[in-house]
């Protein structure tokens, strides 16, 4: 434990804190001496126990609206974290189904480039059977102007 002087009110006091807290001490017993002397200007000299009382109850006050603006926050953004929850959800369902339509179109390219492949090869094939043919008509035709 450590011993801390601090001065409220114009008074000096010893106080006992944990190791490490002095300077916190300090820092709370200065704000809660200048709370007391702006109460002590504004309403006078009505006693320590009444102002120590009114300053208890502002730094109260000042707590308790503190902590429901910090409600407030939380629940603001409890609702944000939902809404990007959702958003998150909407655009992985996005992302899912175009993945689907990527994949779709990828197949059908896939069958495209087959039917092709095989008109290809169909083509080549009618293309030797045709030049075969032409050949073959050439060939008869020659031998028909030689025996003329």
């Amino acid at each position: 434990m450590a011993n801390v002087n601090i001065k409220f009110n114009n008074k000096d006091y010893l106080l006992s804190c944990d190791d490490g807290q002095e300077e916190a001490l300090k820092t709370l017993t200065s704000y809660l001496d200048k709370k007391y002397k702006e109460l002590k200007d504004k309403l006078g000299n009505i006693g320590e126990n009444k102002l120590l009382l009114i300053t208890t109850i502002q730094l109260i006050d000042e707590y308790f609206d503190l902590k429901r603006r910090i409600t407030q926050q939380k629940k603001k953004l409890d609702i944000l974290a939902s809404k990007f929850q959702e958003l998150k959800n909407l655009a992985i369902r996005y992302k899912d189904s175009k993945d689907k339509e990527i994949a779709d179109l990828n197949n059908e390219l896939e069958k495209f480039k087959q039917t092709i492949e095989e008109s290809n090869t169909l083509y080549e094939s009618m293309l030797d059977k045709t030049t075969k043919s032409l050949e073959k008509i050439l060939s008869n035709t020659e031998t028909i102007s030689k025996i003329q």
